[in-house]
């Protein structure tokens, strides 16, 4: 059994309770202790992660959250910096699986979010199991 920490950008809080649904079941399905962290928007997701990780409580991470493209440039650097930010975390050897939705309208988010749909938070979640247990296997 690992602790997994989810870190949600509480956004949309309609949206967010079905990704945080998904990866909850998905990690909860495997035995794994889950506890959630709510951050301010898409892009404090991987500094929280970086900070969580310093504490050595968790052993893997997921990051959720939905940007939904607007009229302006915000939208790419959200959807590009987050991204990048986990994934620089994740070359550095964490489990993090990014539940970040970045879609173009709220229909979109809908299907993806949704766990009886696309369920991406369970995806995400997932996505973190694998890593930690590649990091155990090349552990060893």
């Amino acid at each position: 059994m690992a602790r997994f920490l989810i870190v949600e950008a509480r956004f949309y809080d309609h949206l967010n309770d079905m990704l945080v649904a998904g990866a909850r079941a998905a990690l909860e399905a495997e035995g794994h202790e889950v506890e959630v962290l709510t951050v301010p928007g898409a892009l404090e997701v991987p500094g929280a992660i970086a900070l969580a990780s310093e504490s050595g409580r968790y052993d893997g991470y997921v990051g959720i959250g939905v940007v939904i493209r607007g009229e302006t440039y915000h939208f790419e650097i959200v959807a590009g910096e987050s991204a990048r930010g986990i994934m620089a975390l994740t070359m550095d050897g964490m489990a993090i699986g990014n539940g970040i939705l970045t879609v173009e309208n709220e229909e979109q988010a809908l299907v993806r979010a949704d766990p009886a749909q696309k369920d991406k938070g369970g995806e995400a979640a997932k996505a973190a199991i694998a890593l930690l247990d590649l990091q155990a296997r090349f552990a060893a």
